[in-house]
């Protein structure tokens, strides 16, 4: 048995920080794994799998049993480098239409996140746009287009978001004006609004909010119907949500009868040889 990376669904193999997430998503599932069937699952050494939980232990992210681990509490958030292979194609998808509501020339806010960091991607090749953020993953990646202006508004990192919160940035935001945001959010709910783990950062964003024309909301579909601790605006700031098919259509239908566009991505489709493929729209 190989101490290497587990073999995905393509026949590659993960990276450790993707055999990691690959854990937690399944803690998040069954609760509970014991090492011996999991190192198997993944095709590493039971020595190497416990490393990889002794890890994240560390971080608080799981605790540790004799043969396994436990979950943590169920309202956790998971740091962005574990969540970036989430819902990837879904969050791919709903990028795609992000950028369409981006004018030529404006000035774009966004927050920190994994879909929000899927449209700055997709935003990188366009051209005269200025960017407002207050993540560091993001601004590193579109600093280096020579024809996008990135500003960024300061205040303490967060580590889970690579974001700067704090009342420095929010009031560096407050002095902005701002076509579009583009907002990624842990919860959104038609009575509970837009949420987060995290109450300095909802101030930070909401302040975004505050100094933008028109709102749009990134979320991949088990966002939807969501409330969690920190709330960040009302749904009356929104102007659009865009998520995908997997939307409770129940949440979906509240946030309609609330006054809120609602856009949804296609999910992939699997084709006849078995591979998923994107559908068009």
């Amino acid at each position: 048995m190989s101490d290497g990376c587990e073999v995905g669904d393509d026949g590659v193999p993960l990276r450790r920080a993707e055999r990691m997430a690959a854990l937690l998503e399944m803690l998040g599932r069954e609760r509970t794994i014991g090492v011996a069937e999991v190192a198997d699952q993944f095709g590493v050494s039971a020595s190497t799998l416990r490393r990889d939980l002794q890890l994240l232990e560390e971080q608080r992210l799981l605790e540790r049993t004799h043969g396994g681990a436990i979950a943590v509490r169920a309202e956790h958030e998971l740091p962005v480098r574990y969540r970036t292979n989430q819902q990837r194609d879904q969050k791919v998808a709903i990028a795609r239409i992000a950028v369409t509501r981006v004018p030529m020339g404006s000035v774009v806010g966004l927050t920190g996140g994994t879909t929000t960091s899927e449209v700055a991607r997709q935003l990188a090749i366009r051209d005269q746009l200025t960017v407002v953020t207050n993540a560091l993953n993001i601004a590193a990646e579109l600093s280096i287009r020579p024809k996008v202006k990135v500003v960024v508004p300061g205040g303490v990192a967060r580590p889970q978001s690579y974001e700067l919160v704090g009342v420095w940035g929010a009031q560096v935001l407050r002095g902005l004006n701002i076509a579009v945001a583009i907002v990624g959010v842990d919860g959104i709910d038609a009575a509970g609004g837009l949420t987060t783990h995290d109450e300095v950062e909802a101030l930070t964003n909401g302040a975004l909010i505050e100094r933008a024309q028109r709102v749009y909301v990134v979320a991949d579909g088990s966002k939807l119907g969501r409330v969690h601790l920190a709330r960040i605006a009302g749904v009356e700031r929104v102007t659009e949500v865009i998520s995908d098919e997997s939307a409770d259509p129940q949440a979906v239908a509240r946030l309609r009868a609330a006054g809120v566009t609602v856009t949804l991505a296609p999910l992939p489709r699997p084709s006849a040889q078995g591979e998923t493929t994107e559908t068009a729209g």
